[in-house]
């Protein structure tokens, strides 16, 4: 009989991690059984129970899934429908809505061991919530309150992953943080080194080797860095560098493991939204129209005044073409938008990321943004495809800049306030941050002159368009950027299933 290897996931978050292991396949037969997600946000929770809901259809996902993701029946009709009542308790047993270091111990370690049944074989995924680890998020702790930066007990959540592993003891484990992490101090201590030691002898009699997933090198001469990947490498649309450790345990460390292959050359922003349906932003804080749109878009040029970049000439007529292309972008998007989509010239990134059920895109709407910041997205995006680069703060006419004390400085970090991402590059990393504002995601095309829909930045995190998820769209927004690209998942959980197959 085909035993699936179970997956026990902690800090889930919308559960990309988890999407990875549960989508490979070998023989057309899965391997991983993702038996429980644990996740403390409650709408990131109710998008982990759908999914859990989706995966236990195996290849016979009802028409009700579909008719809830494209509004057509309402979540109560969808869930309330007695066909699904039995998946719909297999969904409740794997996603869990709990507080790891908060919640009951005694619950975690239940339901981890009936998740693990009893299996020889198993693997433990999952990293601790990384605010006080990325850059920004430290810089601005560090800034405000040092004392409760110091103090933040999102320091110390590996705790709960190790206290898990102590008690639980799996031949393999996977975590993921930011990059952030490596250079993260706790009272002056380097954070990773402690994470590290610890993880490599959580108690007496259990050891583990912490292996990285891109070098083959004895775990004792890893650097730091050798446990970053650099998504845009393997095949992910998207410049994601984040620290991933394989911990084996020591009785298997014998054992060798593949590493992952790079990609010959890189996936584009284009590759993944080109096919996309085009969109228009919508104006905020007054009527809108797409007659009052257009007109925003098209008296852009005339805030170049006393602006003499030596691309000025050039940028002129450019603008023009993209404020008469902008007259054939006749809505803002919506929760589905139908009509059948091109398909991705990559094959590969075609079959995982688009359901022809569909027929059409969920979750596909633009954000509405100030008249002053539309006329900003409008030129940045267009001054963005002379440089071949995103432009910096200082080089907006002097009339686009923003009332803001430090943003024409030269040298603050507000340079990079605005960033458009480039059609023919890897986006920039799609971060949590992204449910504040745009900003830092303007779309490519001048013409719809807006930051990126959440099914757009989900599609550049690669989770397959029937992916939906729930909560408001700010939610949306914060749990597509916490979460692992499940493309690269599935090639991680590739070299797991391969190592302990051996």
């Amino acid at each position: 009989m085909h035993q699936l290897i179970p997956v026990i996931d902690l800090f889930a978050g919308p559960g990309g991690l988890g999407e990875g292991f549960s989508s490979l396949n070998k023989n057309n037969r899965p391997v991983f059984k993702l038996a429980l997600s644990v996740e403390k946000e409650i709408s990131a929770y109710q998008t982990l129970k759908l999914r859990a809901l989706f995966r236990s259809f195996g290849n016979k996902v009802p028409d009700s899934y579909y008719d809830y993701i494209t509004e057509k029946i309402s979540k109560q009709d969808f869930l309330g429908n007695r066909s699904i009542q039995d998946h719909l308790r297999e969904a409740d047993n794997e996603a869990k809505n709990a507080t790891l270091g908060e919640t009951s111990t005694k619950e975690i370690d239940q339901w981890i061991k009936a998740g693990i049944g009893g299996r020889s074989n198993w693997v433990l995924i999952g990293g601790p919530p990384c605010q006080a680890y990325s850059m920004a998020g430290r810089s601005k702790m560090m800034k405000s309150d040092l004392e409760k930066y110091q103090s933040d007990s999102r320091h110390l959540l590996y705790k709960e992953y190790l206290r898990i592993i102590k008690m639980h003891s799996p031949p393999v484990f996977i975590m993921e943080n930011v990059k952030g992490i490596l250079s993260s101090k706790l009272n002056g201590d380097l954070i990773f080194k402690k994470i590290i030691k610890d993880l490599s002898s959580p108690k007496s009699g259990l050891e583990y080797e912490i292996r990285s997933l891109t070098l083959e090198i004895p775990s004792d001469e890893l650097e730091p860095r050798n446990f970053i990947i650099e998504s845009e490498k393997y095949g992910i649309p998207q410049a994601r560098h984040r620290v991933i450790l394989f911990g084996v345990r020591k009785d298997l460390a014998k054992k060798k493991h593949n590493i992952l292959q790079e990609e010959d050359g890189f996936f584009a922003v284009n590759d993944v939204l080109g096919s996309m349906p085009r969109i228009r932003s919508k104006l905020s804080k007054e009527e809108d129209s797409l007659k009052e749109w257009c007109k925003v878009l098209q008296t852009t040029k005339s805030m170049l005044g006393g602006w003499s970049a030596p691309l000025k000439k050039a940028l002129i007529p450019e603008m023009e073409r993209s404020a008469r292309l902008s007259l054939e972008t006749m809505n803002s998007g919506s929760s589905f938008l139908q009509g059948k989509l091109r398909p991705l010239r990559n094959s590969q990134l075609n079959n995982w990321l688009i359901d022809p059920r569909i027929n059409g895109v969920i979750q596909h709407q633009a954000r509405s943004h100030m008249r002053s910041d539309i006329q900003r997205y409008f030129f940045l995006a267009n001054y963005a495809k002379l440089l071949g680069r995103s432009p910096k703060i200082g080089e907006l006419p002097p009339k686009l800049i923003p009332a803001h004390q430090n943003a024409s400085l030269v040298d603050t970090p507000f340079q990079d306030r605005f960033r458009v991402q480039l059609a023919s590059h890897p986006s920039t990393t799609i971060v949590s941050h992204i449910a504040k504002d745009g900003h830092y995601y303007i779309h490519p095309d001048p013409s719809q002159a807006r930051s990126l829909s959440v099914r757009e930045a989900a599609r550049l995190q690669t989770f397959p368009d029937n992916y939906f998820f729930e909560g408001t769209k700010t939610s949306q927004y914060g749990q597509v950027g916490n979460a692992v690209p499940p493309l690269l998942a599935k090639k991680i959980a590739e070299l797991v299933h391969d190592f302990l197959s051996d």
